[in-house]
């Protein structure tokens, strides 16, 4: 059976800004059905290239690809089947929140309103407010509404939860992006562009980390988290200068030394172990850690 067309396929992307490369040579595949991450600093490259997805700014060389056609060439059947949330929304200050919803409504084919009702009581929105009396908080809210209610193809987040309260953080990536994506897991698909990495811990499925608008790392959550590794070792007495090659960083605090490894714990447990540790154990890195983990990899590569 051949593979499914990827959702997102982006080669050798590269866009300029002068003499500025925001995206330079990034290669991206998103398959149907994931939550994919997308992971970097602020001028990482990471809106410069969903603008370039959505064909809001044009590429100076590479192909971008989704659902398999040219964004260019086939602007509204791509824009039919997503719907993206950009990091800073706006309405017609005029409008209400129920007349603006409408407004989204009637370009599209299908929209749930059991769900659009759902969310403005979750979230607590009056329907007769004004667009232009809105929080930048309340807007994201709307404008995320608006997103999920055509139950698109591919949902595209840039920064999604800017602006929110924590609360309401918390209740749109586990209740509402959790609830798109399961519905039909097989078929939505959800890219999202965040640094509050660790809110969205349990949802990525794969991720990549640009820095600079070059990949510094691409992965499997699970995957990545077998391959960074924090272990922790205390010793009876204080151990001295550890000398830990390979090592990503090394901690020393008195008895207890901290090592993050990328890709060989077994055999930094064993060289820790033959210093006969009264403890010693290891856990995974949080996506948030591997972040980090991942840039020091960067810089000590550039």
């Amino acid at each position: 059976m051949d593979a499914p067309t990827p959702v997102i396929e982006i080669n050798n992307l590269v866009r300029r800004y002068g003499r500025v490369d925001a995206v330079n040579g990034l290669n991206l595949t998103v398959r149907p059905g994931r939550c994919y991450g997308f992971f970097g600093r602020n001028g990482a490259g990471k809106t410069t290239t969903i603008k370039c997805l959505l064909n809001l700014l044009q590429p100076d060389s590479g192909t971008v690809r989704v659902f398999g056609l040219d964004p260019r060439r086939d602007e509204v059947a791509v824009k039919s089947r997503l719907s993206y949330v950009p990091d800073a929304v706006a309405f017609y200050p005029w409008m209400t929140i129920a007349e603006s919803l409408e407004f989204l409504a009637s370009f599209r084919p299908r929209w749930n309103r059991d769900m659009e009702a759902d969310l403005l009581r979750r979230f607590q929105l009056d329907p007769t407010q004004k667009a232009g009396q809105l929080s930048k908080g309340q807007k994201t809210q709307v404008a995320l509404i608006g997103a999920v209610c055509p139950e698109p193809e591919l949902l595209v987040l840039d920064e999604p939860t800017s602006g929110l309260d924590p609360i309401v953080r918390r209740e749109f990536i586990e209740t509402v992006i959790g609830a798109y994506h399961a519905t039909d897991p097989e078929h939505r698909t959800v890219l999202v562009s965040t640094h509050l990495i660790s809110e969205f811990e349990g949802l990525i499925d794969e991720f990549t980390i640009v820095e600079r608008g070059r990949v510094l790392l691409t992965s499997a959550a699970d995957t990545a988290r077998e391959r960074f590794q924090k272990i922790r070792a205390t010793f009876p007495t204080a151990p001295g200068d550890l000398e830990l090659a390979g090592a990503l960083s090394v901690r020393q605090s008195g008895c207890d030394v901290e090592v993050l490894v990328d890709g060989n714990g077994a055999s930094m447990m064993d060289r820790l172990r033959a210093r006969r540790p009264v403890d010693l154990r290891s856990q995974a890195l949080t996506l948030e850690e591997i972040f980090v983990a991942a840039g020091t990899l960067g810089r000590a590569a550039a």
